[in-house]
């Protein structure tokens, strides 16, 4: 079996620097406008520009995968999107930004998915839910490090050299090439040509629409608590700058914290009952994250809500990956993903339209509310295959998207 430690280590530090290099953005929206002379609005569109384009990523660098192996293409994508994201430091006009935030959302988009194939094929099958959880972690842990170089790198050095420090996942390609073997689950079912892979998620069309909706359900309530919640607390609470970054750190500690122990919970409880009690936390915790006074208070709000949401976010990697087909494992879950991404990519651009009309406080709450109930009969109504051992079916087959275990 290949190794996990390495296979999960190169998942892990792919993702989370990704992620640190898109939160970037996050923590300057301010900045980049006035730096731009463009309102805050066009910064938000950035971040959905990004969005939107995962999907190519996902697709190119997936079929890669299914057709060539998980490492080639890995190495290839940390390169690509770490370039783009020094070349962000650069952009001299907004409209140069713009365009190389569109060029980093390809390469965001296709590092998740090859990543969490090559993982989740590595991870024994008893320990695959919670090195889930601390893979899907990166994700939040990338967020801390945008926040910490919002709170130390940004005064001393400004705003592009945020964008600067984005060069070092170029770094992790020597790592792969090094430590990294290939898959040996995609040695033992690898497509023929990049035709039977697409003819797979042909056959398995019911099951790809349900995975694009769950993913963009949990790409509405991940992005909707998260992305303009600095904003909101500068905002409306008239919170520091240095101390919101504070904050941010504080919650997406939570966030690791809640991926990793919803992951581990999800062995002896199941993947979908997991996901609901994780969902069930943000809920709880709704009112106090939008409408309490005090720093304090507001941290301790964000602290579990992100716990909660990056809980259920902690299961997505295992669950995905064992219900999709042998054949098309590099390129499902990370496309399904990424579509969720374009359709939940205006995210921002809702949430902060509803907040002109009904203050920031009533838009967040009312949002994430109506995605909370909608993500909990997705996970309610959905299949599960968890335990699903990897690579034991045939690689062209499109009737492996059901096999493994029985749905429960």
């Amino acid at each position: 079996m290949t190794s996990p430690r390495h296979a999960l280590a190169a998942s892990f530090l792919g993702w989370m620097l990704d992620a640190f290099d898109f939160f970037v953005v996050v923590f300057l929206v301010g900045r980049l406008a006035t730096q731009f002379a463009v309102p805050k609005a066009a910064i938000v569109w950035s971040i959905t520009a990004t969005l939107a384009m995962r999907p190519v990523g996902a697709l190119v660098f997936g079929l890669l995968s299914d057709r060539y192996g998980r490492r080639r293409p890995l190495m290839a994508n940390v390169v690509y999107y770490a370039l783009i994201e020094v070349a962000c430091g650069f952009a001299p006009n907004f409209t140069v930004f713009l365009i190389l935030r569109a060029l980093y959302g390809i390469g965001m988009g296709g590092e998740w998915g090859v990543g969490a194939a090559l993982a989740m094929e590595a991870a024994p099958e008893k320990r695959r839910g919670v090195l889930s959880g601390l893979l899907q972690s990166g994700y939040p842990i990338g967020y801390l490090l945008a926040a910490l170089a919002a709170r130390f790198i940004l005064p001393a050095l400004g705003w592009r050299a945020m964008f600067w420090v984005g060069g070092v996942p170029a770094l992790l390609a020597l790592y792969i090439r090094r430590k990294v073997p290939e898959s040996e689950a995609w040695e033992r079912s690898k497509a023929p040509s990049v035709k039977a892979i697409l003819k797979t998620l042909a056959e398995g069309g019911r099951q790809v629409a349900y995975l694009v909706v769950l993913m963009a359900l949990m790409n509405f309530l991940s992005h909707g608590t998260q992305d303009l919640y600095p904003d909101f607390l500068t905002t409306v609470h008239h919170i520091a700058a240095n101390t919101v970054a504070w904050i941010a750190v504080l919650y997406n500690v939570g966030a690791v914290a809640g991926a990793v122990a919803f992951g581990l919970l999800s062995e002896p409880w199941g993947r979908r009952r997991s996901m609901l009690a994780a969902l069930a936390l943000s809920l709880l915790v709704l009112p106090l994250w939008a409408f309490s006074h005090g720093a304090a208070l507001l941290a301790l709000a964000a602290f579990l809500m992100q716990a909660g949401v990056q809980g259920a976010w902690g299961i997505i990697p295992a669950h995905l990956n064992e219900l999709s087909p042998e054949a098309a494992r590099g390129l499902l879950p990370g496309f399904c993903y990424q579509i969720g991404i374009l359709i939940a990519s205006p995210t921002s651009n809702i949430e902060y339209a509803l907040r002109a009309r009904f203050g920031y406080g009533a838009a967040l709450t009312g949002f994430v509310l109506a995605i909370l109930a909608a993500v909990a009969l997705a996970v309610a109504l959905g299949p599960e295959r968890k335990g699903r051992r990897f690579g034991e079916t045939p690689g062209a087959g499109g009737a492996a998207i059901s096999r493994g275990a029985p749905a429960t």
